[in-house]
């Protein structure tokens, strides 16, 4: 997929004078295990088994990735691939930022989590006055840095980039200076400090947590909608209470990890499946609910990996299902 080929595509129209704009992630770099580099494309098998045509009326652009540095060593211990991770964020959020600009709508499938701190970079430099809420739906915080992190996976730390948090408090790394200087330029890309206000931070249905995550949480009294939560509230509440928090926010973005779903009702084709998650239809809802909030401005998927999947790409398709309703919404607002 090269934006730049000679392929017909046809562009669907939006509210907001934008059109969704599909961005093609393929980076695993910050993952612990291997293979959701392969997701976006699972995703687009999936819509073919189906004998869908629905990614032929979007246009797509694929941003260059730095899958090779899974191929030696890192020097960085406690931010593996960092040298790596920093390119991906400047490519996401010029490309974010770009389409912004022009009126579309960034619609991003991404292999895993790490870069979505360069996603929300990129709507913040586009919309530098504005103030950004996000959904995080997931079955972890990621809110580690590599001062608590215990793997080293930048997976576990896009929120600390976007947030600018360190956890100090609960360090247990010791960290050289090449890798402090290249965390400091991973959490300033596009502007300097904080991209949102930890007010404007909702988690759903987060239930995967280590000591140092639930340290920062509980400091920045992070709010987060438990599976139980959700469901005593029921979706169509959950979505209000998320939008009221979120009530003096310009713009939203919305992340979507699939690991939010529940891997006995979906599979378990992601990097680190839990238990007791999300249904795929309550996934839907939030999703639906979430996008019809015109001040929702991008989405993004991450975390299918049809190589752990023991039902044959189910996961890619119960994705593919949930990106068809999240358009479909985004098609239908006022």
């Amino acid at each position: 997929m090269d934006s730049t080929n000679n392929s017909t595509f046809v562009v669907l129209h939006y509210s907001m004078g934008a059109d969704i704009k599909f961005i093609v992630n393929k980076s695993e770099i910050t993952a612990g295990t291997r293979g959701a580099s392969l997701g976006p494309e699972a995703i687009m098998v999936a819509a073919r088994k189906q004998s869908s045509d629905f990614f032929n009326h979007f246009e797509i652009v694929e941003i260059q990735h730095e899958n090779q540095l899974l191929d030696r060593s890192t020097e960085f211990s406690f931010a593996k691939r960092i040298d790596g991770l920093i390119k991906i964020f400047d490519r996401l959020c010029h490309q974010v930022k770009s389409d912004l600009q022009n009126d579309r709508f960034p619609f991003v499938l991404a292999a895993d989590h790490g870069s979505a701190g360069g996603t929300v970079a990129g709507i913040s430099a586009a919309n530098p006055h504005s103030r950004l809420g996000v959904v995080w739906i997931d079955a972890h915080a990621d809110i580690h840095s590599p001062y608590t992190t215990p793997s080293g996976n930048l997976h576990g730390m896009p929120l600390s980039t976007i947030l600018n948090v360190d956890n100090k408090d609960c360090q247990i790394n010791e960290l050289d200076d090449q890798t402090i200087k290249s965390w400091e330029q991973l959490k300033n890309t596009g502007k300097q400090g904080a991209k949102i206000q930890s007010t404007d931070l909702v988690y759903i249905a987060v239930r995967d947590t280590e000591p140092e995550e639930d340290h920062i949480m509980d400091q920045l009294q992070l709010r987060n909608y438990k599976v139980d939560e959700v469901r005593s509230l029921g979706v169509e509440s959950t979505i209000q209470n998320v939008l009221g928090q979120l009530a003096d926010c310009d713009l939203i973005y919305v992340s979507f990890d699939v690991d939010s779903m529940d891997p006995d009702l979906t599979s378990y084709g992601t990097g680190t499946p839990v238990k007791n998650g999300l249904s795929p239809e309550e996934a839907a809802g939030i999703l639906e609910g979430l996008v019809s909030d015109r001040r929702t401005c991008c989405v993004e998927f991450v975390e299918v990996n049809p190589c752990l999947d023991e039902k044959k790409n189910k996961m890619a398709e119960v994705a593919f299902e949930l990106i068809k309703r999240t358009a479909e919404a985004i098609k239908n607002r006022d």
